[in-house]
């Protein structure tokens, strides 16, 4: 194993507590699951999969910190992705109440909740900076080398936060039948849309004020 037992479990308590918090991938998962089922918000998990994949990658590799270092570069994808979460924010607002019976026809496809959920990963310079502040605190020197436990690592983040969002996926379906009621997915639409755009504006505020 690259990860000695003790520091992989030190890793993975601190991966969990992430993991946990909510935040605009929590946010796509319900709204796409509630609105167009299981099978989309599973596609959706596996979109911020990988976009943990790429952003574990470009940690191998150094790009994260090559990133890290360019201020330019960190506000550039800040301003990408505060205008993709706006952007997302705004088709939740529009989404509007869909009965039951028409849910088919507002559904989106699980193509489109891969790539959403994949781009609002990668656009978000927080997820770089976490690799670059979490991952390297678990890093021994002189014992396997770097990358692979950086690979190590952010594997072991991505299966834990696959168990995690598939669960939530799941959950959101098992009462996506009750929150199709028009009064409340109205309230589920302009919650999460409303919650996309404060996410938008929190991240152009700390990276391009």
């Amino acid at each position: 194993m690259p990860v000695e037992p003790g520091i992989l479990l030190g890793f993975l308590a601190a991966a969990v507590l992430l993991v946990v918090s909510p935040g605009p991938d929590t946010m796509l998962i319900l709204r796409y699951t509630i609105g167009s089922g299981q099978r989309t918000g599973l596609a959706t998990v596996a979109g911020v999969q990988a976009g943990l994949a790429l952003h574990t990658l470009a940690a191998v590799v150094g790009l994260s910190l090559l990133i890290a270092a360019t201020p330019w570069a960190l506000r550039a994808i800040a301003a990408a992705g505060a205008a993709y979460l706006a952007w997302l924010g705004w088709q939740s607002f529009r989404a509007g109440v869909v009965p039951l019976e028409r849910v088919g026809a507002a559904r989106v496809g699980a193509a489109k909740a891969f790539r959403d959920a994949l781009f609002t990963n990668l656009l978000n310079p927080k997820v770089v900076l976490l690799f670059l502040a979490l991952m390297p605190q678990f890093v021994t020197v002189g014992t396997s080398p770097v990358p692979l436990q950086l690979a190590f690592l952010g594997l072991a983040l991505i299966a834990v936060n696959s168990v995690w969002q598939a669960a939530l996926a799941l959950a959101a379906e098992a009462v996506r039948r009750w929150l199709g009621r028009p009064s409340v997915q109205r309230a589920v639409s302009w919650a999460t849309g409303a919650v996309l755009m404060l996410f938008a504006l929190l991240l152009a505020a700390e990276y391009l004020a």
